[in-house]
């Protein structure tokens, strides 16, 4: 959360402030921001776009959308942006800041539900199931062969060892279903913790190029950033066990896909879940699709039904606690 003493104007008395919501959260979300604000969406038979709001919004409960700085500027009494997730790659905090804009996440609302996405994947990528369907109607592979019973052989996950890049909310879920749930050895890199503290959250610590050479599994956990972006490129990858997966349902740009698909082609890999990509939707051209090693989900780790109420629930609450104090 960026927090910030605005001095932009406030509604009047008696006035509801607009609340803008560009894409479709919870309907019961909705229904709790017009007990107290007049509330804007971006779908619908009404739907409202930014110009149409821009003058007189004063809140933004975002999900999806981007809020970029011209847009900041052109909302003259826009004092908060609550983001319904994680992630402030959507906002120009920056500029935010300068202009004395609120801008909050939550957290900790959807951490369940990508995690149980997470184990999802690397449960499929180490049985080696992406061959068995496909969103072409079953397809194993680009020739539309057919897979057969003998040509699905996986492997466990118990007994192997999990690599987790980030040791946030996220990850200690993750780590608590493989080390428990399916008697994995968990390691864990995550430069802003002790190591006394990963041990305590129940991974063993490692640096990164010694948490990679232990790994049967990497699964990524950390956000996108200047330093962040790129992480995981050729040299990383060549340093897992040979046959290992790789499950991203963080960011995309984390892990260099160009690396990926030329790991995924040597044989190195032996398969990837990937929740997230650079680019969102991927092109239908693109090398990752197709594939009978690479699951791909259009980012949906947060979307279960629990989830997106707790989510949109807190950010509206961020949005009365600014708007209606």
């Amino acid at each position: 959360m960026t927090d910030a003493t605005s001095t932009r104007p406030s509604s009047a008395a008696g006035r509801a402030p607009v609340v803008w919501v560009p894409r479709p959260v919870d309907d019961d979300v909705v229904g709790s921001l017009r007990a107290w604000a007049d509330v804007r969406v971006g779908w619908g038979d009404d739907a409202a776009g930014w110009s149409d709001v821009a003058a007189e919004v004063e809140g933004v409960l975002l999900r999806t959308a981007r809020v970029d700085g011209a847009m900041m500027r052109a909302a003259p009494r826009l004092r908060i942006v609550a983001r319904h997730g994680v992630g402030l790659d959507t906002v120009d905090v920056d500029t935010a800041a300068d202009l004395g804009i609120t801008v909050t996440t939550t957290p900790a609302a959807n951490s369940r539900s990508v995690a149980e996405l997470a184990v999802t994947l690397l449960m499929v990528t180490r049985r080696g199931l992406g061959a068995a369907w496909s969103t072409g109607g079953g397809a194993g592979d680009r020739s539309g062969a057919q897979p057969t019973r003998a040509s699905l052989v996986g492997r466990e996950l118990h007994g192997a060892t999990l690599g987790l890049l980030g040791f946030g909310r996220i990850a200690r879920l993750v780590a608590d279903a493989a080390r428990d749930g399916l008697g994995m050895h968990v390691v864990a890199h995550d430069p802003h913790l002790a190591d006394d503290a990963v041990r305590a959250a129940g991974a063993e610590p490692a640096d990164l190029d010694a948490l990679l050479a232990a790994s049967d599994a990497l699964s990524v956990h950390v956000p996108l950033t200047p330093a962040t972006t790129g992480l995981i490129g050729a040299r990383e990858l060549a340093l897992l066990r040979p046959g290992a997966v790789v499950v991203n349902t963080s960011r995309g740009g984390v892990v260099d896909e160009e690396a990926l698909v030329a790991a995924l082609d040597a044989g190195h890999l032996a398969g990837a879940g990937l929740d997230v990509t650079t680019v969102e939707p991927l092109p239908d051209d693109h090398p990752l699709r197709g594939r009978p090693d690479v699951v791909l989900t259009p980012h949906v780790g947060g979307q279960t039904r629990e989830a997106m109420a707790r989510v949109g629930h807190e950010a509206a609450e961020h949005l009365r606690r600014v708007l209606r104090p």
